[in-house]
């Protein structure tokens, strides 16, 4: 399992962070403003460079001293994505110069004990500006990358050097025989007392106030004979009330957990019930071809009828409509209620996630389902469909062979993709179908 390495984008308001970002994650996710605390929340993008995968998250500035609130928060955010990242870009501004901020920043990073790329940002004219990046030696972080974001000049260097601090590509982890779970969720959803039911030792702070687990967990769990790796995903303790705020402290250190993991438990409050904020998680395990498993927390402590898990279901199924295949339990972290159930589906999404079909026996399915519902034409000229082969696991995806790419239409892609989880489950996993042109001869 490859796990991409997190680039954190941090630095003082204003010297060109979200351009830098936007520019490496090729689009414009950042709002770019000419005014300091532009970037309030921070935001992450997947960068493909070479043969590298990462993730690239942008901050917003960081105003060591200041007592404004915005700007505290995001320090705050700030300090977190440092935390969670393994390398850091620090940029400055040439035009500014080096100023008392930028020294505070650069020891605030070194007591992070992280691999620090420092980037002088807009040294538009690099004959005439290099002079400018010399001064930024006496941050005392190694040598300055001089770099134009806005024109994506100089970022060749720059970038070498931040792939020089990966680790290296394994994907032949010992402890990959381990199922790893991400326990996610919101925020006081009871992360930390599902891992500690489990465990059956209080191995988390557990607290009423919202986000107060100080670290990332990884525990090894045995159930019923099997072993299990369950990370635990919940926030950095913070001051702040504000519960936007603290949302958005999470949801890096949630995506770090999630590249770790198989399966991903998404936890629910039933009190609360399903939110915008749980999509945007689910999403993000969706996304990243996770196994994922759906725990209503805190069903106990709730007034129920014969009803209630019909409806609850029901949102669920309209909220997370991208992901009807993950099965739901409801569970009491507290009690204990149901955990042997949720053990179950983890079991049974473990397997579905590494089911391998023979090639003949899918393209005996794939032989089915074109006759009962032909492929779709454009034009006069009509989608052929070769065979289709499994090529991997964790999850399970299939390489479809056609004559004509342009021809799959997404709704059709979508049909195949609902007559494999027919045939074959796949319940818990997504299934990925990769269409390949292969000419007629």
């Amino acid at each position: 399992m490859i796990i991409r390495p997190i680039v954190a984008v941090v630095g003082r308001p204003n010297v060109g962070k979200s351009t830098l970002f936007n520019k490496l994650a090729g689009t414009d996710l950042s709002i770019v403003q000419d005014k300091p605390g532009v970037t309030r929340d921070r935001l992450y993008a997947d960068v493909e460079l070479l043969n590298y995968q990462f993730t690239i998250i942008d901050t917003g500035g960081i105003e060591p001293d200041s007592d404004d609130l915005i700007l505290t928060h995001m320090r705050a955010q700030a300090e977190i994505a440092i935390y969670t990242a393994d390398v850091i870009v620090f940029i400055v501004d040439s035009k500014t110069g080096l100023v008392d901020a930028d020294y505070k920043v650069a020891d605030m990073l070194r007591k992070s004990k992280k691999e620090i790329v420092l980037c002088v940002n807009k040294v538009d004219n690099p004959n005439k500006d290099y002079l400018d990046v010399y001064e930024f030696y006496n941050l005392g972080l190694g040598e300055p990358f001089g770099i134009s974001a806005a024109a994506a000049r100089g970022l060749g260097d720059f970038l070498d050097a931040i792939v020089a601090h990966f680790p290296p590509i394994n994907e032949d982890d010992e402890e990959d025989e381990i199922p790893k779970i991400a326990i996610i969720g919101k925020p006081n959803v009871g992360k930390s007392s599902l891992v500690n039911k489990v465990l059956g030792e209080e191995r988390a702070i557990v607290s009423p106030i919202a986000g107060t687990t100080r670290d990332a967990i990884d525990s090894k769990v045995v159930y019923d004979g099997n072993e299990y790796i369950f990370i635990d995903t919940a926030g950095v303790r913070r001051k702040s009330k504000i519960k936007e705020d603290i949302e958005r402290f999470s949801i890096i250190r949630t995506i770090a957990a999630i590249e770790r993991a198989d399966i991903v438990v998404l936890l629910i409050d039933a009190i609360e019930g399903i939110t915008e904020q749980d999509a945007k998680i689910a999403g993000i395990a969706h996304d990243r071809g996770k196994g994922t498993v759906i725990a209503v927390n805190k069903w106990d402590a709730i007034e129920k009828d014969d009803k209630s898990v019909y409806r609850f279901l029901d949102t669920i199924q309209t909220t997370l409509a991208f992901m009807t295949y993950a099965p739901v339990v409801f569970i009491s972290a507290v009690t204990g209620q149901r955990i042997n159930k949720l053990f179950e589906t983890l079991d049974m999404v473990i397997q579905n996630q590494s089911m391998r079909i023979a090639t003949g026996v899918v393209n005996e399915l794939l032989y089915d389902a074109t006759s009962m519902n032909q492929p779709p034409s454009d034009k006069g000229k009509r989608l052929k469909v070769y065979y289709m082969t499994q090529v991997s696991i964790k999850p399970p995806t299939f390489v479809a062979f056609v004559n004509d790419k342009q021809l799959m239409h997404f709704s059709y892609l979508r049909y195949l993709n609902n007559q494999l989880r027919e045939a074959f489950g796949f319940k818990g996993t997504p299934v990925r179908i990769l269409v390949r042109e292969r000419k007629d001869k």
